[in-house]
């Protein structure tokens, strides 16, 4: 049995004193970070135990930093940049000998005042049935600091948490983000697949016909782009700070939106007793061929973020998932497997050229996904049983 790992985020309520404090403190961890990731560039080392002997010591004395702390701080600069050369690996930060790859290369990370900094239990304790917390500042450790949660987020804290918590600070507010292990249940064996259909009209349509349609996200998303590009115009320092405000509340939408429609698929699957056959987005945005309009809309649209959220929540309810080809899925008939690009004569038709199965576009494609989720499983378990 694995474990899911999820993220309690609560809002510290703390006294003025206590938040001149907290913010102090990730000034200082902030600044010291940004000194060792000058440090760690310039000399060429970005191993956490050996970035440590160089700047150990300093970083405790110039910063005011205690053990504990200045040990985060170098673990933090190694974190970011083992981050950042994984993504240079994946070709994520451009293509070899493009600007932005080099810029990459070339300039030290810098952390932000407010950016996250990690605190583990020496550093930080909870005091849950009181909901506060002691927390460890460069003014001393600071008492009964004030959080508000909820009884799931209590109970979560309570039975699952492990590890570091980070404190943030973000748009006025502080808040600490705890790590929690929860236990998945055992996979069972799926009767059949639910295939999940992801797109643009309809964010996401079920083999089982149900769709979550995008019509209103769409209308939100439009508002959300004319907004920015009015306020982008402004170049005006309360537009930008308004801007920054929006694109966060933005990210709150699109994640609401994703975390209830894969409660609701999961939720669905697990009433069947069926597993979940998703599509492998990989590279879809660089795979995808859209008009204009539609490719704002495929880019601003997390659909990686919903396939995550798929799959954890399937995984603490023990419904396995598969990740299938998605290619002609759109093409192919769920029926007689006939695949042509004149099966599908509009974005929400499909009509089969060769047996005449007619359906909505989505369903059937959600329908091939579910058919190919039955394949990769029946593949991958008898290659288990072959080993």
């Amino acid at each position: 049995m694995g474990v899911v790992k999820l993220v309690v985020q609560v809002r510290l309520l703390p006294t003025p004193e206590q938040a001149a404090a907290l913010e102090a403190t990730l000034r200082a961890v902030n600044a010291a970070a940004t000194w060792v990731s000058a440090l760690a560039h310039q000399r060429r080392v970005f191993r956490n135990y050996d970035l440590r002997r160089h700047a150990y010591g300093q970083i405790k004395d110039d910063y005011r930093l205690a053990a504990q702390a200045a040990q985060h701080v170098v673990k933090k600069v190694a974190d970011a940049y083992a981050t950042l050369h994984a993504n240079i690996r994946n070709g994520n930060v451009g293509r070899p000998g493009s600007a932005r790859r080099e810029r990459a290369l070339a300039t030290p990370i810098v952390f932000r005042p407010g950016a996250a900094h990690p605190f583990d239990d020496r550093c930080l304790s909870w005091q849950l049935e009181a909901r506060t917390v002691s927390i460890w500042t460069i003014a001393g450790r600071m008492k009964s600091v004030a959080f508000t949660a909820s009884a799931d987020q209590l109970t979560t804290l309570a039975a699952h948490r492990r590890g570091e918590s980070d404190l943030l600070y973000r748009d006025g507010r502080w808040f600490l983000i705890a790590t929690c292990d929860i236990p998945d249940r055992p996979v069972a064996a799926p009767d059949g697949f639910l295939g999940v259909d992801l797109g643009i009209a309809n964010i996401a349509t079920t083999s089982g016909g149900v769709r979550h349609s995008g019509k209103t996200l769409n209308a939100v998303r439009h508002r959300h782009r004319e907004l920015r590009r009015r306020l982008q115009a402004k170049q005006t320092t309360s537009a930008k700070r308004l801007l920054k405000r929006r694109r966060r509340a933005e990210a709150r939408f699109a994640a609401n939106t994703n975390h209830i429609i894969a409660k609701r698929i999961v939720t669905e699957a697990a009433r069947t007793g069926q597993g979940i056959a998703l599509e492998d987005l990989q590279g879809i945005r660089d795979r995808v061929r859209l008009r204009k309009p539609q490719r704002v809309t495929l880019h601003s649209w997390s659909f990686h973020q919903l396939g995550s959220f798929i799959a954890y929540k399937a995984a603490r309810q023990g419904v396995a998932v598969v990740y299938v080809d998605p290619a002609y899925t759109s093409q192919a008939c769920s029926s007689c497997g006939h695949v042509a690009k004149r099966n599908r004569p509009g974005q929400a038709t499909f009509s089969c050229t060769s047996c005449g199965f007619a359906e909505h576009a989505d369903v059937n494609a959600a329908r091939n996904i579910a058919l190919r989720g039955v394949t990769g499983w029946a593949v991958s378990h008898a290659a288990d049983d072959a080993a």
